[in-house]
């Protein structure tokens, strides 16, 4: 039986992959210090056998007894609101944390997998954005504290790869949707859908020309198990390439959510990319693999998760275990 340990894992998309390695048959270490994961996510799983789960920071040293087979390094603050609100822990995670689970990974020889994002392209010049592409990101800006963390997490990947003939995977996730997102996340479909639900009018940042290409979480936890599954080192593109404009997507929440209230516009965030979508030619080739499942499709599935959620989780602002760690 293959072990795996996944951190960020009740995260939401730590927690997709949980369910997956779980029904593949691992046995499953699951860690997390839950700065923005949720155990409702896994709750599910905690009792079962070949589930463990781990609470802990993966910036301190990792101690995990036995054989390990593979590490899927998904522990990260992923949103605007969590890594403007903790961008030193977010710096951390990326570089501390990383290099404590090369050295696991080093220690047990097991395959390891880094989740990195479309984020290390910045407000990209080369469009759509390929793996060949050096990217275009302020380092100095506020959200350098995730672009460059990430951007620092592939070097050090690549460098154990390469000094110490570790065996590594390097994934770069473009926007990905689903059940077990955080409704007040700061991202942009969470955000249109918990404004729907709290009759607020919906809040465009910018003009609304600013493009994103959106990802169905099972699509995309099927690329990474793919990926996982080769003997590629370098980062590949996962996402799903069908691109939308932010007006053209506000226009399908309201017509999913039957909204009446009227779409209002701010200022763009600073840094905030203005195009985003995956080039995916390499994922196709290496992994067979390409998105299946719609964006009207996912978006009603997506939906339908939100609308079962309680009061408090619909009007929550911010994950209450911030403060433990604003002080690091």
């Amino acid at each position: 039986m293959k072990r795996v340990l996944i951190t960020g894992a009740a995260g939401f998309l730590g927690s997709h992959l949980c369910d997956r390695f779980y029904q593949e048959g691992y046995d499953l270490i699951a860690m997390d210090n839950l700065i923005t994961g949720s155990m409702k996510n896994i709750e599910h799983l905690v009792d079962k056998d070949r589930f463990e789960f781990v609470n802990h920071d993966v910036s301190k040293f990792i101690k995990v007894d036995g054989n390990l087979d593979y590490i899927l390094h998904f522990a990260s603050p992923a949103s605007p609101i969590d890594y403007l609100k903790i961008p030193i822990q977010t710096l951390k995670v990326g570089s501390l944390g990383t290099h404590n689970l090369l050295g696991l990974a080093k220690a047990k020889k097991a395959t390891i997998l880094v989740a990195s994002t479309s984020e290390v392209y910045g407000d990209p010049l080369v469009h759509p954005q390929n793996e060949e592409y050096f990217g275009n990101v302020n380092p100095i800006g506020p959200r350098g504290v995730y672009d460059e963390a990430k951007r620092f997490q592939e070097s050090m990947t690549m460098a154990y790869h390469r000094f110490h003939s570790l065996d590594t995977r390097i994934v770069r996730i473009f926007n990905t949707y689903g059940p077990r997102m955080r409704l007040n996340d700061g991202r942009v479909l969470p955000a249109f859908i918990g404004q729907s639900l709290r009759g607020e009018d919906l809040t465009i940042f910018g003009d609304g020309s600013q493009t994103r290409s959106f990802c169905y979480v099972d699509d995309l936890i099927d690329g990474i198990y793919k990926l996982l599954n080769t003997d590629y080192s370098g980062p590949v593109n996962i996402g799903n390439p069908d691109e939308v404009s932010i007006s053209e997507f506000a226009k399908e929440i309201v017509k999913l959510t039957g909204t009446k209230q009227k779409v209002i516009y701010k200022p763009l965030p600073e840094n905030d990319p203005l195009k985003r979508q995956p080039n995916i030619k390499k994922a196709k080739s290496l992994l067979n693999w390409q998105p299946k499942v719609s964006r009207s499709e996912g978006l009603k599935l997506t939906y339908e998760y939100f609308t079962s959620l309680s009061q408090e989780d619909l009007y929550k602002k911010e994950h209450n275990n911030f403060e433990t760690y604003i002080k690091y």
